[in-house]
């Protein structure tokens, strides 16, 4: 099977009731990949489709109703099952939640197709996870015309992010796809996994005051997510270039002991000032 230059790379994620982050995703990742390789399972015949979607690949399915930590597995394992068929026509695939985006460091001047598909080992390459919130005394609402990282300058560097998102080869993925099973990670020193669910702070305080959310078991997830605001407002941010480095060291060394194929949370909950370079990225 011969690829072409910009069918080597797919991307994969799954949704359900978001008419926020589902826009960015297939926005970025059409630039970056172009719109035919994107997958997006609609999660519930119930489901829109977006808006800006004309070429992407998408598969609706009969949504189950589960509680939090089952459908974690579910998702996992759907995804799973639809990278390994796509395997058969790509060489990499990309796969996290729909609040999430892979980026490059832009310092390197190159795009994931090209950064992904050189002649690496192993079966996965994790990204360095990265935490955005709002600081709340500094910064507005999030203007979704404008990129992100145009108003969004702090994040917490959270091991709970630093995911094996990248698929070299057919895997399975655990829930969340924090760690692929069986398998052993290496967080790589240049790519960086940006999660956005708690962008801004008024919708995330309307997510959380969700009942449907508290009844399928989200309470104490959503509780611990409300507290990155008080991180970025509180904890004294320190430069994201003089840190990262060490964060990926502590991470791959201090592992949890129940499972040793995760990276391990930084005790001291560090907050980073976010580069200036990644602007405009996303």
């Amino acid at each position: 099977m011969t690829s072409t230059e910009n069918d080597k790379v797919a991307a994969v994620s799954m949704m359900r009731n978001d008419n926020f982050f589902v826009a960015k995703w297939i926005e970025y990742y059409g630039q970056q990949l172009g719109e035919k390789n994107l997958f997006l399972i609609l999660d519930g015949h119930d489901q829109e489709l977006p808006a800006n979607c004309d070429e992407v690949n998408v598969i609706r399915l009969p949504h189950r109703k589960l509680k939090r930590a089952k459908g974690d597995r579910n998702r996992a394992r759907l995804v799973s099952h639809l990278a390994k068929s796509l395997f058969h026509r790509y060489q990499v695939v990309i796969a996290h939640d729909i609040d999430e985006i892979l980026v490059v460091d832009p310092k390197l001047n190159t795009n994931l197709i090209d950064y992904l598909t050189r002649p690496w080992g192993g079966s996965s390459k994790s990204a360095l996870g990265l935490d955005v919130g709002q600081h709340i005394d500094l910064e507005g609402a999030i203007d979704t015309s404008k990129p992100f990282l145009t108003q969004r300058h702090f994040a917490h560097v959270s091991a709970r992010y630093t995911k094996p998102v990248v698929a070299l080869k057919p895997l399975r993925w655990g829930s969340g796809f924090h760690r692929v099973k069986g398998r052993n990670f290496r967080i790589d020193k240049h790519l960086f996994l940006f999660h956005f669910g708690m962008l801004d702070y008024q919708r995330s305080k309307e997510k959380i005051g969700d009942n449907s959310l508290h009844k399928d078991g989200w309470t104490g997830h959503l509780d611990r997510r409300l507290r990155l605001f008080e991180l970025i407002r509180n904890g004294k941010a320190v430069d994201g270039d003089t840190f990262f480095a060490k964060a990926r060291l502590r991470q791959s060394l201090f592992r949890p002991v129940y499972a040793i194929n995760k990276p391990g949370m930084l005790r001291e909950n560090p907050i980073v000032m976010i580069p200036e370079r990644f602007r405009g990225v996303v």
